[in-house]
């Protein structure tokens, strides 16, 4: 049994945080049944050249920057959906499941949108982005605007990734208004929802803004605060009687330090509900020869536990991470729109 192979049998399902159809391939062959899209990794896409074909064929048709941004990532998320969809057939929607980001640009700072105009927005690209598709997820954001248009895309009967979530108050606040809708909805057993929850920029920001923690607990902190929000998630839904699972989402599960073994967290989350990893993440643990069990209800000592609650301002956490994740989170949609704006430049030039 390879390391991912042992990952998903300790009862983890493996997503990739990825829709490149080489990775996706690959990754399929290691046990992952589902993936994830963003504009980083749209614009490395069509960057790689290996698309150029489609994109003439957009400019030439006469559609701008933005339509071709869209109609990219509707296609490269179009035809993951087409590889895990078995998956979604056999476990009847609890799995096989690909993310789609709405547009990252109605949080974009520079624009300043109106919460109310943020939330209107979402809905209607929400419902617009998931009609038809079968194994399609709709990514929101727990920001404001975000959090504002959950519950009545839930009662539309649109699954949702709510992404972005670094505390426990944003997912408090995702999960009652996902609930709220999933109690208006006609069938809510067609109705999954996830919450991803960012781990590795926790402890980034540990590091930088919370330099007095112990040693032992330095770099933790992204774990334990991810696994008490899981065992928050898992108690919630228990009782609910729901058809499908609604699970956490471990994202951002790359380490960041050197130092730190690849598994780091993909290990630490192992045993229950979702992980999104990077490429070269499933790559690292692939060649590393570990044999993974569960750990997801295992905590550090009562002593680690008490220096975390003692030194770290979740609130202040929460506000750091969520301006430079929304910054993390526009900037790459202005990039892949400049990236799109050069392509047909260079196009145009050699026709």
């Amino acid at each position: 049994m390879t390391p991912l192979q042992s990952l998903v049998a300790s009862g983890t399902k493996l997503w990739l945080d990825s829709v490149d159809p080489e990775e996706i391939a690959k990754n399929r062959g290691f046990g992952a049944t589902g993936a994830t899209s963003n504009p980083i990794i749209i614009a490395d896409l069509i960057k790689s050249g290996r698309f150029d074909g489609e994109m003439q064929k957009l400019i030439q048709a006469g559609h701008d920057d933005e339509a071709i941004a869209w109609a990219m990532t509707d296609k490269l998320v179009k035809d993951a959906q087409k590889v895990f969809e078995p998956v979604w057939e056999e476990t009847r929607g609890n799995d096989g499941w690909v993310s789609f980001e709405l547009d990252p640009l109605l949080e974009d700072l520079a624009r300043n949108l109106p919460e109310k105009e943020r939330t209107a927005k979402y809905i209607e690209l929400g419902k617009k982005w998931s009609a038809g598709q079968k194994n399609r997820m709709i990514k929101v954001p727990a920001t404001p605007g975000g959090l504002g248009a959950l519950e009545e895309l839930a009662a539309a009967g649109v699954c949702i990734n709510v992404t972005l979530i670094f505390s426990e108050r944003q997912y408090l606040a995702a999960r009652d208004a996902c609930y709220r809708g999933l109690q208006r909805v006609a069938d809510p057993s067609k109705v999954k929802t996830v919450y991803s929850i960012f781990v590795s920029r926790v402890d980034v920001y540990t590091e930088k803004h919370v330099p007095t923690l112990i040693p032992a607990a330095q770099g933790q902190v992204g774990i334990v605060n991810a696994k008490r929000i899981w065992k928050l998630n898992k108690d919630f839904w228990a009782n609910k009687g729901m058809a499908l699972q609604h699970e956490m989402i471990f994202a951002s599960t790359g380490t960041k330090k050197k130092e730190d073994p690849p598994g780091k967290y993909v290990e630490a989350f192992a045993g229950s509900d979702i992980e999104t990893n990077p490429p070269a993440t499933n790559a690292a643990v692939q060649a590393s020869g570990h044999t993974i069990t569960s750990h997801i209800d295992e905590l550090p000592p009562a002593d680690v536990l008490a220096d975390i609650d003692a030194k770290v301002d979740v609130a202040q956490l929460e506000e750091v991470l969520m301006r430079e994740g929304l910054e993390k989170f526009a900037d790459p949609q202005n990039a892949l729109l400049k990236l799109i704006a050069q392509k047909r430049e260079q196009m145009t030039a050699k026709v």
